[in-house]
């Protein structure tokens, strides 16, 4: 599986000079998107928590890539440092709060973070920092060897970024530490007389799905060259978690599907018109539940694996 996935980036790279930028900038953000996604794989598919926060988180890392472009001499490659390390701390202090109360309470805490988190981006004693209502634009360095273009560049960060992100997630997954999240989500009075701290697990869960989203906030902050509080608005949270659903909530191929899925299924229903492309989301929901409880990739692994 290992030799698939790799040989999987390696065409992936190679096949980007193939296309115009306008393709490549497609794909860029469906890697974005798969980025995040798996950070709500370990939220929601490892850990069994379940949150609406991930646009908040998402747009922490967004705004790490702009404040540090914006207001200091550093350069906006450092917040793909910085992001990370900004995300998980929200993460696992929402984590802290979130993690003793049931799935129901969790959506209310988060719901209530994404209300909020475009509204403080707004308010007037930060704005100078933030923008504001008007936001912030920011411009991404020239890359250090010729791609040929800046979106070639941008895709290159992203898949590499992508590649690392599954690998840990998968180390993370098959260590000790995976398998304290599975006992949780399983059955957390099991895991706490097996003497595992269950809200400390739930935290660092939700910790590391921050960590991503904010990674990956902090690329679509560099691709796009812009952020605002319209862009991190409850609608973005529904929206991961409508491409986690259809790709598959329980593996990193999941996520990866569900980044395709957010990036392109837009373009192939727009024509249709507002209402009926609305159906047809809703018609894959319903259908991503009642037919593929384990996702478009949950699907396909269960055809070929069966004899």
């Amino acid at each position: 599986m290992r030799t698939v996935w790799t040989m999987g980036f390696v065409a992936a790279a190679a096949l980007s000079f193939c296309f115009p930028d306008f393709i490549v900038f497609q794909f860029t953000q469906a890697a974005i998107w798969a980025l995040a996604l798996i950070g709500l794989v370990l939220l929601c598919g490892v850990s069994g928590q379940f949150s609406f926060a991930q646009a908040a988180l998402f747009g922490m890392g967004g705004y790490c890539a702009a404040l540090l472009a914006t207001h200091t001499a550093l350069s906006v490659y450092c917040a793909l440092l910085v992001a990370p390390l900004v995300g998980y701390a929200a993460g696992y202090g929402l984590g802290r709060v979130a993690g003793r109360h049931d799935l129901w309470t969790q959506a209310l805490i988060g719901y209530a973070l994404a209300i909020a988190f475009p509204q403080l981006l707004r308010w007037r004693l930060i704005e100078q920092w933030t923008g504001g209502v008007q936001g912030l634009y920011l411009d991404l360095p020239a890359a250090p060897v010729d791609f040929h273009s800046s979106d070639r560049w941008l895709f290159f960060q992203s898949l590499a970024l992508l590649g690392g992100g599954a690998w840990l997630a998968a180390n993370i997954i098959a260590s000790r530490s995976g398998r304290a999240l599975l006992a949780t989500r399983d059955h957390d009075l099991a895991a706490a007389a097996q003497g595992i701290d269950v809200t400390g697990t739930r935290a660092v869960a939700v910790g590391l799905a921050g960590g991503y989203l904010a990674l990956a906030g902090c690329l679509s902050a560099m691709q796009y060259g812009y952020v605002g509080p319209a862009s991190y608005n409850f609608a973005l949270s529904v929206q991961m978690l409508f491409g986690l659903v259809v790709g598959g909530m329980n593996s990193i191929a999941g996520a990866v599907v569900g980044g395709l899925v957010l990036e392109f299924l837009p373009g192939l229903v727009a024509g249709l018109g507002k209402g009926l492309s609305a159906l047809l989301y809703a018609l894959l929901l319903i259908g991503a539940i009642v037919a593929m409880p384990n996702g478009i990739a949950g699907a396909v692994k269960r055809r070929f694996s069966s004899p």
